[in-house]
């Protein structure tokens, strides 16, 4: 028997039409270069992270993978322009304590919801130092934890912005101290490490990617690191919780951790793809011991992990956010 025309044209195009379903392949990802979204200036320790990481995870990609600056707003207007973003597994997102923890307690009205993201893993994490002007008068963590209980409302500190890990560490310290410092907001660490550099506020919580330089340089006094143990970076630096446990302070831990995300609706093979070659990065040896010269503590882990530790910092933070009144409106 013979097909008719109009029956061979039509079996024809069913395969044209069929796609991959239809047995053709789809187009390998990455075709295209891939967006990181920082949001926050160039020339910062998230920045930085990312400039680092970025060419590693572009040479085993075989794409490139360009960095797009997007501050402003405590990080708010980045990281909303990625929860826009198509799911095609060409826009990623550095997120942070803030972005997807604090500011869903600190803002009344968010434009995104952390659940718009596929978190990818761990990056890194920031330890944060107490420090202080060299004239201040604090000469040692222990003196700085009994002068200010002693003087309720005497002292102010500077923060990178209400919000922000340096700012929420600090009230954490307050409220399980029972002290009461000044909050003095700035639009950023450089300003507001600046101020205490000159002695217009006598002291802040500061990372290591912002405040190492300058504790070399003496411009500023290391009183405590934040971290369960003393860092490679200042091994002579106690922590709080060496010097505070009698306070409250027993394992007090606070740091400003770094994780990548992409958008919810990426492909899952996409989003998987992604982590893995950022952790295979993180694991370069080259890499890492550039990122931990620059103060960073290199932290690899995978999505599912980082899922579950923001689960667990939304629930303990939202409850010190709502016990000390505190909002960035």
């Amino acid at each position: 028997m013979t097909l008719s025309r109009r029956r061979l044209l039509s079996l024809a195009a069913v395969p044209a039409l069929a796609g991959p379903a239809g047995g053709f392949a789809a187009d390998p990802w990455p075709q295209r270069p891939i967006r990181w979204i920082v949001a926050y200036p160039a020339g910062g320790g998230s920045d930085y992270l990312a400039r680092q990481l970025a060419p590693v995870m572009a040479k085993a990609l075989g794409q490139t993978i360009f960095i797009e600056n997007k501050p402003g707003a405590a990080g708010i207007i980045g990281t909303d322009a990625a929860a826009k973003a198509p799911g095609d597994g060409y826009t990623m997102v550095t997120g942070d304590n803030g972005a997807m923890v604090f500011h869903t307690a600190m803002f009344k009205k968010l434009p995104y919801d952390p659940r718009d993201f596929t978190p990818l893993g761990f990056m890194a994490r920031f330890p944060l130092i107490l420090v202080a002007h060299p004239d201040s008068g604090f000469t040692s963590a222990r003196q700085w934890l009994d002068t200010v209980r002693k003087a309720p409302g005497k002292y102010t500190y500077a923060s990178p912005g209400a919000g922000s890990p340096h700012h929420l560490a600090m009230e954490l310290i307050k409220a399980r101290t029972g002290s009461f410092i000044v909050h003095v907001p700035y639009r950023g660490t450089a300003p507001a490490l600046q101020d205490v550099i000159s002695h217009q506020v006598p002291m802040m919580i500061v990372d290591t990617a912002g405040g190492l330089a300058q504790i070399r340089a003496g411009k500023v006094r290391a009183l405590a690191v934040l971290s369960t143990r003393r860092i490679a970076a200042l091994p002579d630096v106690p922590t709080l919780a060496e010097v505070g446990a009698d306070a409250g302070l027993k394992d007090f831990e606070v740091t400003a951790w770094q994780g990548l995300f992409v958008p919810r609706s990426t492909p899952p093979e996409i989003a998987a793809r992604l982590s893995g070659e950022m952790q295979k990065a993180l694991a370069n040896p080259e890499l890492k011991a550039r990122l931990e010269d620059f103060g960073l503590e290199v932290a690899p882990g995978n999505g599912p992990a980082l899922a579950a530790f923001i689960g667990r910092e939304t629930t303990f933070w939202h409850q010190l956010i709502r016990e000390r009144h505190l909002s960035a409106d």
